[in-house]
């Protein structure tokens, strides 16, 4: 396939480049990333009016309704700036929602999102179930015509900036809960990425309707689940084309012997390296933008092969580019700690590279022909 950007899409990409960088200097963010929040509800005001919070969302909604490639677009510019706040989470939520909520629920939570009016985000995992998206266990209780949530979901991003969130229970139920639902408490929970806030989200016999549940449950969020794995590995993406750009300006710079460092291979080698593994999960990144927009049947194999090498990309590159840097890079001063750390956390959200490369292997599998896998089995049996 040969695929390029679109002029519309280069215009985005263009302008969020530059936005971006006039909003978020190294000062802001290491400001942001101290407050409570991580949140400047000016320049949140001035993405809505670029209508990022709507970039997904259907125009029916308010959004602009474009698709996973112009997602992707935006989101490897929000990692290239480190952009802290809850443009991520956010996401999630308006892909949920734009793909299982029904009428009532988009009306009244989607479009006021799409508009930056309101905010959202996801709590799936349970506290002692493990962290991948398989680990849900919160099990609803009939009661009232209603359901009752009982349990603790931890890792939910930026819950205290949120209006409302999305639970996750068994069987890929949905619910849409109020952050000032009676029953619900959070926790801010610490982690090594300052520029992103997590909490634990206390439910306490929280009570909500029918209305709350999400319309048709797991079958119609999958390929929301595609897509924000997708949007997650763009914005890797951004992060170690970054950290590789500072590794090289730093290479060029830094002179020992009478030479610049970059002219030796020991360094110069790191950097070809870096570069070969930013443009490979860039297009992995962006193939799997293009099947979930064009071949959705193939988004599942995609999306989780691109998440797997952006997963591994990004923490090797911003690793490699701290060697590059040398005792500089590791003090406090120097920013490269914060991309390394984005690069970390995000390699772990939404499954890491080990369980992505497990889905991948079972997709592939199960996608062979009856006959082979039958084949196969019978040979393992006669062993």
């Amino acid at each position: 396939m040969n695929f390029d950007l679109t002029d519309e899409q280069r215009m985005l990409q263009s302008a969020a480049r530059e936005f971006l960088a006039a909003r978020f200097p190294s000062e802001t963010i290491r400001r942001l990333g101290e407050s409570e929040t991580g949140l400047s509800e000016e320049i949140w005001r001035e993405t809505a009016g670029l209508n990022w919070p709507g970039l997904v969302v259907s125009e029916d909604h308010e959004g602009q309704g474009l698709g996973t490639v112009e997602l992707v677009v935006l989101m490897e510019q929000l990692g290239y700036a480190l952009a802290p706040g809850p443009f991520l989470s956010n996401t999630f939520a308006a892909l949920a929602l734009e793909a299982a909520g029904t009428d009532e629920q988009r009306e009244r939570y989607l479009a006021p999102l799409a508009l930056g009016e309101t905010r959202g985000t996801l709590a799936l995992w349970d506290r002692g179930a493990g962290r991948t998206p398989d680990d849900i266990t919160l099990e609803p209780e009939r009661a009232n015509g209603g359901w009752t949530l009982s349990g603790e979901k931890l890792f939910v991003l930026d819950a205290q900036t949120a209006d409302f969130l999305i639970v996750g229970a068994t069987g890929g139920r949905r619910f849409i809960v109020e952050r000032e639902s009676e029953g619900v408490t959070l926790e801010q929970t610490p982690t090594i990425d300052s520029t992103r806030k997590q909490y634990a989200v206390k439910l306490d016999g929280v009570r909500v309707d029918d209305a709350a549940a999400l319309a048709t449950g797991g079958e119609a969020l999958a390929l929301a689940r595609e897509r924000a794995y997708i949007a997650l590995a763009a914005e890797l993406v951004g992060v170690a084309q970054r950290a590789m750009e500072m590794a090289v300006e730093y290479a060029k710079d830094r002179k020992q012997f009478g030479r610049p460092i970059g002219a030796y291979q020991a360094v110069s080698h790191p950097c070809a390296q870096m570069l070969l593994e930013s443009e490979g999960a860039r297009s992995a990144v962006f193939y799997a933008a293009w099947a979930a927009d064009n071949e959705p049947e193939t988004a599942p194999l995609a999306a989780s092969v691109a998440k797997a090498y952006a997963s591994d990309a990004a923490w090797r590159v911003t690793a490699s580019s701290l060697q590059v840097h040398g005792g500089i890079g590791f003090t406090w001063e120097h920013d490269l700690h914060l991309f390394l750390k984005r690069a970390r956390c995000g390699a772990a959200y939404l499954g890491d590279a080990r369980w992505h490369r497990e889905r991948v292997a079972k997709l592939v599998l199960e996608g062979r022909p009856a006959s082979a896998r039958k084949a196969e089995r019978e040979a393992v049996g006669a062993k």
